[in-house]
């Protein structure tokens, strides 16, 4: 059994986290490497997509390399929805509680929220290009510089204290989570690639409304897709709090997320892999 887990040329043996992932597959007996996207995997049974994190600003090329990959996870279809954030407002339309999104296309002016508002590109990876703002003309030359379709929310402050929780799945059963530290605060630095800002990274068990709201993600989600929450190999429900307490959904990963295996120990790597197995 021959799997390649996909990176980019900037990170062609990923960043470090996988390294858990690939002890367990080797010792299940797994032939796993790691190949740039973009590349020939013709001979893989099965390609992994993981640390493709500069696929921004080449989406035609990689999705046209997803399109003529053989067995990809997650797949194509999944990939094409999830790599724009727009989904989140299909994902609200559908009753999913979300942080409040705006879409706004280049050259618009949205209507600014109230307060502490976030500025992102709706094609992003590694919170390259987002930024807070209380300031509408400051946003607006943001907006301008990135020249892309972007996404406009209100700051969630509760981010501040609590930060985020990213909740992880295998073949649509829950695995594991990890808390994310504030990723606009000051200080943070970029990666040396420069494809993603650090994170602060470590282990959490999340609340029950937390892994209700993740559940309930993944089912609207698989729903849209005419798929089955076990055809998401893996996906990675980001929740933070709203401002009653309540969860909210930030993000939802389903094409190239970190899984935090670092700090999730051998046994989440072990459920991956016998996912991965059980899906070849």
């Amino acid at each position: 059994m021959k799997v390649v887990l996909a990176s980019c040329a900037a990170l062609p043996e990923g960043d470090g986290d996988e390294a858990a992932l690939i002890a367990a597959l080797v010792r299940d007996g797994v032939d796993v490497t790691w190949q740039p996207w973009g590349t020939d995997v013709s001979g893989a049974d099965l390609v992994v997509l993981r640390t493709t994190w500069d696929y921004p600003e080449r989406l035609d090329d990689f999705l046209a390399w997803c399109s003529a990959v053989p067995a990809l996870a997650n797949s194509v279809s999944v990939v094409r929805w999830n790599t724009d954030k727009s989904y989140l407002v299909e994902l609200a339309a559908h009753g999913v509680p979300v942080v409040p999104t705006a879409v706004v296309e280049p050259g618009s002016s949205p209507v600014w929220p109230d307060g502490e508002f976030v500025v992102k590109p709706a094609i992003g990876a590694g919170s390259r290009g987002a930024a807070r703002f209380t300031s509408p003309s400051a946003a607006q030359a943001h907006l301008e510089a990135l020249g892309v379709k972007a996404l406009v929310q209100p700051y969630q402050s509760s981010v501040d204290e609590h930060g985020e929780t990213a909740l992880v799945f295998f073949a649509g059963e829950y695995s594991h989570s990890f808390h994310k530290g504030p990723m606009l605060a000051q200080g943070l630095a970029e990666s040396e690639s420069g494809l993603y800002v650090e994170e602060r990274l470590r282990a959490i068990e999340p609340s029950v409304p937390q892994l209700e709201l993740a559940e309930h993600v993944l089912d609207v989600a698989a729903e849209l897709l005419a798929l089955s929450r076990k055809d998401f190999l893996y996906a990675r429900v980001d929740v933070v709090e709203g401002a009653e307490g309540e969860p909210l959904l930030l993000e939802l990963e389903l094409t190239e997320p970190s899984l935090g295996f670092k700090h999730t120990g051998e046994e989440a790597a072990s459920r991956l892999s016998a996912a991965i197995r059980s899906r070849v």
